[in-house]
């Protein structure tokens, strides 16, 4: 006995002096320590995208272990979900669906486990924006567990997310069949309720509105059928001509194009108010009144406009004396030249002036100038009294 404990004191003596005299070659580099250190797999603080064998072999070693074929569909879903449960818990949702839909692909016979898939697949869906397809798995869920709470849960929430406010309500009742005092049900419900009263008032609103709008349509309708004034009404894609109803009154001519989108009103004397709209093709200018009282001239307007030069004006030739109103007939590419004396309404009765897009427009040139003459050259002019 003394001569075998002699031997293991010289044998530990001999290990300590070899150990003591030579470096350990298999520690961490000093430099580098921290990348090596996060490549042992117990202490990854993140999952490589995807695994190699030669970087990382360790790893490889334990996902062929885990993910072996041989074992159970049970097995395999089960840890499919758990490793889908790890990238939730990250916020990776996008690899956890697709670590959830390959333990569904298993197709184990657990079908609580297939409810837990599912159910965990649709938070993930949901929390990516998808709340469609999560949706569907909880529907698919609740297949194989009916009263699987965390799938009424999820349901509600994405009904509310779409907007299907009575259906969010109905799933939170059915949920708190189940459990009563389900906290997140309950407020589900809550805002569900609250937020479908929003919207049908404001549909509510929408209708008075729309109602409010047409009768006023059909006023304004009214008054320029009186008037005997004519819409144009722009012909479909279909047809190759100007529809036979050009002339016909129509409430959708009423609507302005304009920039501003000002329309045209009826003021409290009953009279129409036209927003109108003045090119001047010599240099692509433009002037707008957005309200022109059908009894006004146009001289009034004109005189207005021109009290001073436009900064355009670099020849200083549109002097309100020197300018000429124009409309043109575009089916028959004629024109018609205004005289300023008259008003708007005496305008637009014209058996040839058609209001295009809720807005009469005129052309303004400078009499006798040669971009004038040449505007006009092979088109036949008219001249209103």
């Amino acid at each position: 006995m003394e001569a075998a404990a002699g031997q293991a004191e010289e044998a530990a003596a001999s290990f300590l002096d070899k150990f003591q005299s030579q470096r350990y070659t298999g520690g961490f580099n000093p430099e580098s320590w921290e990348q090596e250190f996060d490549k042992i797999p117990m202490f990854m603080k993140k999952s490589p995208a995807e695994i190699d064998p030669e970087q990382n072999p360790d790893l490889a070693c334990l996902q062929s272990i885990i993910f072996d074929e041989d074992r159970s569909p049970e097995e395999q879903a089960n840890t499919y979900k758990n490793e889908g449960n790890e990238y939730f818990k990250e916020k990776n949702y996008k690899k956890a669906v697709i670590s959830y839909t390959e333990g569904l692909k298993k197709k184990c016979s657990d079908q609580d486990l297939n409810a837990v898939l599912y159910t965990n697949r649709a938070a993930a869906q949901f929390y990516l924006g998808n709340y469609r397809s999560a949706l569907s798995d909880v529907i698919a869920a609740r297949k194989l567990k009916p009263n699987h709470l965390k799938a009424i849960i999820r349901g509600a929430l994405c009904h509310l997310e779409l907007k299907n406010f009575p259906e969010a309500m109905a799933w939170c009742e059915e949920g708190l069949r189940i459990d009563s005092k389900e906290k997140k049900l309950v407020e589900t419900r809550a805002k569900a309720d609250r937020l479908k009263r929003a919207e049908q008032r404001d549909v509510r609103k929408a209708k008075l509105k729309e109602k409010k709008d047409q009768s006023q349509k059909e006023v304004l309708l009214t008054a320029i059928k009186e008037r005997n004034i004519k819409l144009f009404l722009e012909a479909s894609k279909e047809e190759d001509e100007i529809s036979d109803g050009l002339g016909e009154m129509s409430l959708n001519g009423l609507s302005s194009d304009s920039v501003t989108g000002t329309k045209i009103y009826l003021d409290d004397n009953g009279n129409l108010n036209w927003p109108v709209l003045f090119l001047y093709p010599e240099y692509g200018q433009t002037d707008f009144i957005s309200a022109f009282h059908e009894d006004s001239r146009f001289i009034d307007h004109i005189l207005v406009m021109f009290a001073e030069l436009p900064p355009w004006d670099l020849e200083r030739k549109y002097h309100s004396s020197n300018l000429e109103l124009y409309f043109e007939d575009e089916a028959r590419e004629e024109m018609y030249q205004l005289n300023t004396e008259n008003t708007l309404l005496q305008v637009l009765q014209h058996q040839r002036y058609f209001v295009k897009a809720g807005t009469p427009t005129f052309l303004v040139l400078v009499k006798h100038s040669p971009f004038s003459k040449n505007y006009f050259f092979g088109k036949k002019v008219h001249r209103l009294k």
